[in-house]
């Protein structure tokens, strides 16, 4: 503003006495409307534009009009500096009501409602009339902040006041209550107004669809309609989420015509809101058609039309569209980042996933506690849980979004230990937790499958009042189900109210890992004949199942019927279910031939259930085939190697034996030695094959050679098939120290007679301890419920629940 131009003449003088019948409060002599200096603040666009007109009207003296004291105080509120208004203000001796009312505005937007308040109880002092504005004002920022119990003292004085019939006061009474939660007082102030105006009704439908309450603002649209008001932009906007929450699509796509008939389409805001409601029914293809016809996109546009394809599980069309918003110069939001790295998470995108943190950096976004929250999920979902404690440890401001992402992380990635100290960690900091803090904590639990912990977290659900929540009951139905208690998990699930289609998976997938395929069948049936349709989590479990059970007919069935019937694509998921189902059966071939017959190209898990199956029935040739494509796709992993170089052995063909060993010799590539896990008296005990190192290794060896001379009078006969290269003796001796066995003696010497021993193996039972197992059940008189990488086995009696089928 150094170009400024001052008047080349004086301003003619303020010093005419005003006509007698006008109060010097209220008089503004005409030409200082005139005035240059005047004009100048009109046109004032910041608070530096402002400091500079201001020597202008103080050295044209005009400071002290009162004109000119309203407006710079305004002027000062408006562009958020309110200790400068004040300082204008507080010295003026004749200070008029305008004033008041445009510093209470001031105080309402740029400080705290207390202040605010205060403000306000001393406009009262001064004989300040209150006029409406003041309460509109104060309301709004009551409900803005969710403070509810201020806003209900201003809506006292409202009322002393006069102003409880007046529209907009009551509107902004309504709006109040809406936001904070109290609909029902929000619904009881709507009804007694005596006119309600189209603002007035929009406040209250979007008030019932804020607050969880979809159908009762659909219904209101069909009232306000009958009182003559048509809906408008804001009435869509606030009204399409509401379609959306309860499922509706037909009711969605009635207000998108609805919106084209009164031409509302162009509005941004309109269509943000469609392409929201079509993503969340799940057309997120109709919702790209309405953002790709869109003349103006804001940033909300782009983060809804990443969103959508995010939380659908496009996660790639996600991120594409994320690098073409950055293409475009656009600046991304937090809420931009925050969609994408979803969609990183559930590609497991490392790589991306690194980049974008890269770009939150040069945005200075990683101070934004939700952004990190973010990183987190990111980074544990990509198996690299290191970086996200990394994260968490760092971030200052933790909330409780922050502790479940971090539980939840070590939960998914095994470290169960972490997890639990890290909840230990949390009750000690007296943070309250909530139904997905116990979420992730009972998915610990069931990854650790230990039955004490299950019902110590069963406890805690019920403490905290958190145990009606049906996600956490599906969590506890499942954790159950993985810790051998799977009658308990049916109990739970009898006793659900609401079931979701988690909470059916959870419970098939329990029956059939469990090999209780009967059970599957069963429940399968029951959940088609209800209201919730199966997905393709829900088809994976019933194959899967029948797997483990020999039903080969019956999962090629449910197989077909699942994209026939329910128009299901099959993932490499299912393929592999598939392959698994028909080579434990036996149906090589066929399996082989199905592979060679997949729309896709098959993955890692496809090929391994083929090379699993052939090491089962010992077949070299279809075995060398799947371990050719296993080890051109994942060439790192060991378990690959040891199952081609088992068929081998099995079949006596040394040289190839040695050919395998030497190439993971190599390559570094080791095999997973295979441990056992039992829990007693608050600890868990780890076997490892021939381990030594347990306070108890001598008790227990001397217990497990009486103990296999017991089961070999029983009829127990040692099964060396997995053992190679060494004497009879050795074998029988390598055998004897397997690891699932060692935990069974310990079980054995420290529980009391009749108690159920729980056993975790993190590889799959060997055929000797299988059956070994089988006759300590028998001369034991003891239930043995062995938890291996795929299933679960009950050995009683001398038999097993898998029926030798496995």
């Amino acid at each position: 503003m150094s170009s400024l131009i001052l008047p080349a003449t004086a301003p003619p003088p303020l010093s005419a006495a005003p006509p007698p019948f006008l109060t010097p409060r209220n008089y503004i002599p005409p030409h200082v409307y005139k005035h240059p200096a005047a004009i100048l603040l009109e046109l004032c666009t910041s608070v530096k534009e402002l400091h500079q007109f201001l020597p202008l009207v103080i050295k044209n003296g005009l400071y002290g009009e009162q004109l000119f004291q309203t407006k710079i105080v305004s002027l000062f509120c408006k562009f958020g500096s309110l200790n400068d208004a004040r300082k204008v203000f507080e010295p003026i001796e004749s200070k008029t009501d305008p004033m008041y009312h445009t510093l209470l505005k001031g105080y309402v937007q740029q400080d705290t409602m207390i202040n605010a308040y205060k403000f306000f109880c001393r406009m009262k002092c001064d004989s300040v009339a209150p006029v409406v504005y003041n309460f509109t004002y104060l309301l709004k920022g009551c409900a803005d902040s969710f403070d509810a119990k201020r806003g209900k003292e201003i809506h006292a004085q409202l009322i002393l006041n006069g102003f409880s019939s007046n529209l907009f006061a009551m509107t902004g009474v309504v709006n109040l209550y809406a936001k904070c939660g109290l609909i029902n007082e929000a619904c009881k102030m709507f009804d007694r107004m005596p006119e309600r105006d189209l603002v007035c009704w929009n406040t209250v439908i979007a008030g019932f669809a804020q607050n969880g309450m979809p159908k009762k603002a659909l219904e209101l649209i069909v009232l306000m309609q009958k009182e003559g008001h048509m809906p408008d932009m804001v009435t869509v906007v606030s009204v399409l989420p509401a379609s959306t929450a309860i499922g509706n699509l037909r009711v969605g796509k009635s207000i998108h015509g609805y919106i084209l008939r009164r031409g509302l389409e162009s509005y941004v805001n309109v269509a943000t809101a469609l392409i929201d409601m079509y993503s969340k029914c799940g057309l997120v293809g109709t919702a790209r058609l309405i953002f790709d016809i869109m003349d103006m996109r804001t940033v909300v546009s782009w983060n809804t039309m990443i969103d959508g394809y995010a939380q659908s599980g496009n996660s790639e069309e996600a991120l594409e569209l994320f690098d073409k918003m950055l293409a475009e110069k656009l600046k991304p939001s937090n809420v931009t980042v925050m969609g994408a790295l979803h969609a990183c998470a559930d590609l497991g995108d490392l790589k991306r996933g690194q980049y974008i943190h890269e770009l939150v950096n040069e945005l200075d976004l990683n101070s934004d506690v939700t952004v990190t929250n973010s990183l987190i999920s990111m980074y544990c979902k990509c198996r690299r849980v290191d970086i996200g404690a990394q994260l968490f440890d760092k971030l200052q401001r933790k909330t409780l979004v922050s502790w479940n992402a971090m539980l939840l992380g070590y939960a998914q990635n095994g470290r169960i230990i972490e997890a639990l100290n890290l909840f230990c960690k949390m009750q000690q900091l007296n943070m309250k937790p909530d139904s997905f803090t116990l979420v992730s904590v009972i998915t610990a639990i069931a990854e650790l499958s230990v039955l004490r912990q299950a019902k110590w977290s069963h406890g805690l659900a019920i403490r905290t009042g958190l145990d009606k929540n049906v996600y956490l009951k599906t969590a506890l139905v499942d954790m159950y189900a993985k810790c051998g208690a799977v009658h308990t998990a049916r109990k739970l699930f009898d006793m659900m109210d609401e079931r979701h289609v988690t909470t059916w998976n959870a419970m098939i997938d329990g029956y059939g890992t469990h090999g209780f395929a009967k059970e599957v069948v069963e429940l399968f049936d029951k959940m088609c004949i209800g209201s919730i349709n199966p997905n393709d989590v829900t088809f994976l479990c019933i194959i899967s199942a029948c797997s483990h059970s020999g039903l080969v007919d019956k999962g090629r069935r449910y197989f077909t019927i699942m994209k026939e019937e329910y128009g299901l694509e099959p993932s490499m998921d299912h393929y592999g279910a598939i392959v698994d189902l028909l080579g434990r059966a036996g149906r090589l071939e066929e399996a082989w031939n199905f592979i060679q017959n997949m729309p896709v190209q098959p993955g890692l898990n496809v090929f391994g259930a083929m090379l699993g199956a052939c090491k089962i029935h010992k077949n070299i040739d279809l075995g060398e085939k799947a371990a050719d494509k296993l080890f051109e796709l994942e060439p790192d992993d060991g378990g690959y190697h040891v199952l081609l170089a088992n068929i081998y052995a099995t079949a006596s063909m040394w040289d190839k034996v040695a050919k395998v060993r030497t190439m993971m010799e190599k390559t570094g590539i080791q095999k997973t030695p295979g441990c056992s896990l039992v829990d007693l008296k608050n600890e868990v005990h780890t076997f490892y094959s021939g381990s030594t190192n347990h306070p108890q290794s001598k008790h227990i060896y001397s217990y497990l050679e009486k103990l296999i001379d017991r089961i070999k009078a029983a009829g127990y006969t040692p099964d060396a098939n997995s053992i190679h290269d060494v004497e009879g003796d050795v074998q029988e001796r390598l055998l004897n120290t397997h690891s699932e066995k060692l935990a069974i003696v310990f079980g054995l010497i420290n529980t009391s007679p009749g108690t159920t021993i729980h056993i975790r193996k993190n590889l799959r039972v060997c055929g000797d301890c299988h059956d070994a197992t089988k006759y300590i059940s028998l001369v034991t008189k003891r239930e043995i419920i062995v938890r291996d990488m795929h299933r679960f086995h009950h050995f009683k009696n001398g038999a097993c629940s898998c029926r030798d089928y496995w």
